[in-house]
């Protein structure tokens, strides 16, 4: 696949995890898909910049209400 090509890919998310994204997007002028594929970059440079995630506790569940 050639680098200016995307790949879709099936997403399963929370309707509250889901409404959450599409109110950031608005804030950000974004598409829910535009704001996920921003997040996801965010995260890939971030990784590539020091070797790890975004946050070190990833797999601790989030202490917000989004499931």
């Amino acid at each position: 696949m050639a680098d200016n090509q995307k790949k879709q890919i099936p997403l399963r998310l929370s309707t509250k995890l889901y409404n959450q994204i599409a109110a950031w997007a608005e804030d950000d002028f974004r598409s829910v898909n535009g704001q996920i594929e921003y997040l996801l970059t965010e995260c890939v440079r971030q990784r590539k910049k020091n070797g790890k995630y975004v946050s070190e506790e990833l797999d601790k569940p989030l202490e917000i209400d989004i499931e």
